[in-house]
């Protein structure tokens, strides 16, 4: 029902004009200008809507025990909310409604990956959990790839990666390492991701090949701190990293 109701904000969105409000704001040495439109109050709007679905549903769960819910609203409202991003940027077509429904059907697994993963005595979970982890890294590659695509300028866009990059690392270490919280080295991995996104904001790279670049060494890193919380021996701590970075950038060689 919240993902139906969801989706119908997108689709009245296409439909509904609000005239943009531009604000500018000049400090010194710079200029800055930020739009609201109504893509942007849709965006925000069913991100809540997600959370507070979700809230509602996982309140009901009943191995939830003492479990505090806001660790498992942040992925359903990330997830609402980056589905408007290439929505917005595709015309009103076909594609447009393949991508709807596809980011629908995403939403529906997260909200059920989230509420089979709070209980921890479900024989489901690892792979609950296995979900979503993968979902926040697919997620992380829409936003950067989207941000690449409206060329976001620098001053946002490092902003923006940076604290994506924190909060995709945090959920997924949290989900590896059964429910702890590692702050300080998430930290880490989005200072080094978001120091590699600088370097390369003014190369002459397509949205996807940014996205992937970024892509890997965000998963490889929040892997190497999970295996070495884990104290996993050298072959293991080594391993997944080592592979899913090189798939990445060969991905980002070959395939964009």
């Amino acid at each position: 029902m919240v993902s139906a109701v969801i989706m119908l904000a997108y689709v009245l969105n296409r439909f509904v004009e609000i005239p943009a409000q531009t604000v500018a704001i000049q400090i010194p040495g710079f200029f800055l200008e930020f739009v609201f439109n109504d893509s942007i109050l849709t965006a925000l709007l069913v991100a809540g809507l997600a959370a507070t679905g979700a809230d509602w549903m996982l309140r009901d769960q009943s191995g939830r025990e003492h479990q505090l819910l806001f660790p498992h609203l942040f992925l359903p409202a990330v997830t609402a909310l980056v589905i408007g991003i290439p929505l917005n940027q595709m015309d009103f077509g076909i594609a447009w409604w393949a991508g709807l429904t596809a980011g629908m059907l995403l939403l529906v697994m997260v909200f059920i990956a989230e509420y089979v993963v709070m209980d921890t005595q479900d024989t489901r979970q690892p792979f609950a959990a296995a979900i979503l982890s993968a979902v926040s890294f697919a997620i992380f590659l829409v936003l950067a790839t989207a941000l690449r695509a409206a060329g976001t300028r620098l001053f946002f866009i490092l902003p923006a990666l940076i604290l994506a990059t924190w909060l995709v690392s945090l959920r997924s270490l949290n989900l590896r390492l059964h429910g702890m919280w590692v702050v300080y080295e998430c930290m880490i991995i989005a200072l080094v991701v978001g120091q590699l996104a600088a370097a390369i904001h003014y190369w002459p790279l397509v949205p996807i090949r940014f996205g992937l670049i970024l892509l890997g060494p965000a998963y490889a890193l929040t892997s190497l701190f999970s295996g070495l919380i884990e104290e996993k021996p050298a072959s293991k701590l080594i391993a997944e990293p080592a592979i899913v970075l090189g798939l990445s950038w060969l991905g980002a060689l070959f395939l964009a």
